[in-house]
């Protein structure tokens, strides 16, 4: 009871730290609200008990990448991002949430149709140990995540580096 009960408080934390991260107008307040929810996603693994996925959650992405963000969005002049206030046209918020139930609705087929439900159900009762996700994530093979990981990464950082050139370009203007 007492998992469940956790659960549900941490799914609440997550989902509204990540709706507030998205609605918010500052980015300062939106990479607070990043945090919140990474630190949710922590308190799954410790929930689920994977104590090294939650350490390395909390300190990797909550605190590096986190750290990270707020660097970058340090490192740009004040005036153009801090105190960035984005205006939202009525008829952008309605095409933005058309779009969304209907990316929605395809995932929602494609589940039923492959019937994914039923395989992930099947799977949810065995127990994978930590060894073998530890493997899998840093994994080279057929099943390994370290390619996508590094990909990820270089993208982040270009990301923040197109970021930082295109505000420092309207510094000169």
């Amino acid at each position: 009871m007492a998992n469940i009960v956790m659960f549900v408080i941490l799914a609440v934390v997550v989902l509204g730290s990540a709706i507030m991260s998205v609605l918010t107008k500052n980015v300062m307040r939106a990479a607070t609200w990043l945090l919140f929810v990474l630190f949710g996603i922590g308190g799954f693994y410790f929930l689920l008990d994977y104590t090294f996925l939650g350490a390395a959650q909390i300190s990797i992405y909550a605190g590096g990448v986190t750290i990270l963000i707020i660097f970058a969005i340090h490192l740009v002049s004040k005036d153009t991002l801090q105190n960035l206030v984005a205006r939202f046209k009525g008829a952008r918020v309605v095409q933005g949430a058309l779009i969304s139930l209907v990316g929605l609705a395809t995932v929602g087929v494609i589940l039923m149709k492959n019937k994914f439900i039923d395989a992930a159900m099947s799977i949810a009762d065995k127990e994978v140990p930590v060894a073998e996700i530890g493997k899998a994530l840093v994994g080279s093979g057929k099943y390994g995540y370290v390619l996508p990981f590094e990909f990820i990464s270089l993208f982040l950082l270009a990301c923040i580096i197109g970021g930082i050139m295109i505000a420092r370009k309207e510094d000169n203007k």
